[in-house]
């Protein structure tokens, strides 16, 4: 049992995407740190779009990251999705290859795709007589399922039930992203299976001038619109912000991310509310430079989230010297350890003051920012390292 294979389903559904999600930011990590880490004993494989599992040529496999990485962080912005005949040529060149399967190894699952297939991954690993080591991003739809999508409790259990079962099947292991979901999924496992800690690595972000925009403080609110990240305390303090404020001095608000679900009440706020016009943007997709340029120029990164599995967005603020107000999280204090003003996610007076102290530059902002240079920033090599280190221990 010699080599290692890394699973990039996820990276080749994203084919028609012009900006990444955070799950294909951490597969990309793992496809650039495994490949620095093993060289040519790492070998790519895919559940295709078209349905067919196999390896993934090399230089193949390496051309489609060196696009994507270039999309990504493209000044530009692309189209939201590119149009299925631009992108078939590329999509035919990515059809997996039966070459190398069944030599045995340690393969490696950095997403959540396909697992809810336990047969198709139960059969991928029967094929290629290896042992499973996947990351688990958490457990949150299974544990808080009123933040999910109707179905979503019920296809992430069968994501974690095929987890649990082939890494026993297979005597393989699990990496988790923070020791809060490390203790959310151990009940799930057998007992004695390796399950090893490792903070997400933090994108070096281009460098980029801070944004200005119309001269008034701004803040930046990064992640999917979805109930869980309580947009809606948010959008609820800037229209008190509004009707309080001389126009001049509401700051504005910056909500970087995509369209999620169950999220009806955030749009009408967004699409419908006259208060909010002119101080709230939404940005649907960002490229990386506009990312840069928006959170080196914010008073802070705004994180009212109800439930985290770990928390990349402060990690990348505090990267740049941005502060953050977040919730008070177990698996955001792993992260941004002293660092962020942490307050509850329903303390609306609250999280009014510390904006308005930001805003302004206020003691609490100035206290924050003498503790920022102490913040240490986790990196991919750290945890690709802990990823090795597991990988290695399944191969002997």
């Amino acid at each position: 049992m010699t080599g290692v294979i890394l699973d990039i389903s996820r990276l080749i559904s994203r084919i028609r995407y012009s900006t990444p999600s955070g799950v294909d930011r951490v597969e990309m990590a793992y496809a650039r740190g495994l490949l620095s880490h093993y060289g040519d004993d790492l070998a790519f494989a895919a559940l295709h779009p078209a349905g067919l599992y196999g390896r993934v040529r090399r230089p193949v496999a390496l051309a489609y990251l060196d696009t994507l990485e270039r999309r990504w962080s493209a000044q530009e912005d692309g189209p939201p999705r590119r149009s299925l005949p631009s992108i078939l040529p590329q999509l035919n060149a990515l059809l997996p290859t039966r070459q190398g399967i069944g030599s045995g190894g340690v393969y490696v699952q950095a997403s959540p795709h396909h697992l809810t297939r336990a047969d198709v991954v139960r059969r991928i690993m029967q094929r290629e007589r290896a042992r499973f080591l996947c990351l688990v991003h958490d457990l949150i739809p299974i544990e808080y399922p009123e933040y999910a999508r109707p179905t979503g409790a019920a296809l992430h259990r069968q994501r974690i039930e095929t987890v649990a079962t082939v890494i026993g099947e297979t005597n393989g292991g699990a990496i988790v992203n923070s020791a809060a979901t490390g203790r959310s999924l151990q009940p799930w496992l057998r007992p004695g299976t390796p399950v090893h800690v490792a903070l997400l690595g933090t994108e070096a972000l281009p460098p980029a001038e801070p944004e200005r925009g119309d001269g008034r403080p701004y803040f930046v609110c990064l992640g999917t619109i979805e109930p869980r990240k309580n947009h809606l305390l948010l959008l609820h303090l800037w229209r008190v912000l509004v009707q309080t404020l001389p126009p001049a001095e509401v700051p504005r608000l910056v909500i970087i991310g995509r369209r999620g679900w169950e999220n009806e009440q955030v749009i009408d706020m967004l699409e419908r509310c006259p208060a909010l016009t002119g101080h709230v943007e939404e940005l649907g997709g960002c490229p990386d430079r506009r990312l840069s340029a928006l959170l080196r120029g914010a008073k802070a990164l705004l994180m009212p989230s109800f439930a985290e599995g770990y928390g990349m967005p402060v990690a990348e603020a505090l990267s740049v010297g941005t502060p953050v107000i977040c919730s008070d999280l177990p698996a955001l204090h792993e992260v941004g350890g002293a660092v962020p003003d942490y307050l509850d996610p329903l303390d609306g007076p609250g999280w009014r003051r510390a904006v308005l102290d930001h805003a302004a530059d206020g003691p609490v902002r100035t206290a924050q920012m003498q503790r920022l240079p102490h913040w240490r920033n986790p990196g991919w090599v750290e945890h690709i390292a802990i990823v090795a280190g597991a990988i290695e221990q399944l191969r002997s």
